[in-house]
């Protein structure tokens, strides 16, 4: 995993940074605490600019909050909670929009920005933002708010940890491969659920 993600930012540069984060933001293949330290490696290579980095990285993570906010904007609480009923609709269960639900209801906007330093959490928050139709430039600033600093935190981390990168590596490797099994065993949860669900 690590290998590909090299690949990607080595392609596309900065550009590939924001696209895999943009992904990470809508339906997670793999974590952003993974992508954005291997950004920050390349950054301190000469590779790319880290400002530039930064930059792509939260513009994507905006990207895909925004793609999540209109979702929620455009069907309801009402359609959604319906969606997620469904065997097939595996990017929330009924439990996780209505606990999204209620932690936006008893926190308020400012949840939107807290949670984008929490995994999973991160992405579900925009659609009861959406649902409730926060007003967008609002939605806009906390998310680049709250993704900025998380963004930074983590390419900060790649960064100075670059001459010693080598050693790194021995453990971003297996960690990949075993964000990955734990991925695919969260989505074969859902869907085992649903089937529960349903029956």
């Amino acid at each position: 995993m690590t290998d590909w993600i090299f690949a990607t930012i080595d392609r596309l540069g900065p550009v590939g940074v924001g696209l895999l984060i943009a992904l990470e933001t809508v339906i997670p293949p793999i974590p952003s605490e993974l992508i954005l330290p291997l950004a920050g490696f390349r950054a301190r290579s000469g590779a790319m600019h880290p400002l530039l980095v930064w930059l792509a990285a939260t513009l994507g993570a905006l990207a895909g909050a925004l793609v999540l906010y209109w979702l929620g904007a455009r069907l309801g609480y009402e359609r959604l909670h319906r969606l997620a009923g469904k065997r097939w609709f595996v990017l929330t269960s009924q439990r996780d929009l209505e606990r999204g639900h209620k932690l936006f209801a008893r926190h308020g906007s400012w949840v939107v920005a807290v949670s984008r330093c929490v995994p999973v959490l991160r992405s579900l928050v925009s659609i009861p933002a959406g649902v409730e139709r926060m007003r967008l430039p609002r939605f806009v600033a906390l998310t680049a708010a709250g993704s900025g600093t998380w963004n930074a935190l983590f390419i900060g981390a790649g960064w100075l940890l670059a001459e010693q990168w080598h050693k790194v590596e021995r453990y971003t490797t297996p960690a990949g491969a075993v964000v990955g099994v734990l991925l695919v065993a969260g989505v074969l949860l859902l869907v085992a659920r649903k089937v529960r669900q349903a029956q």
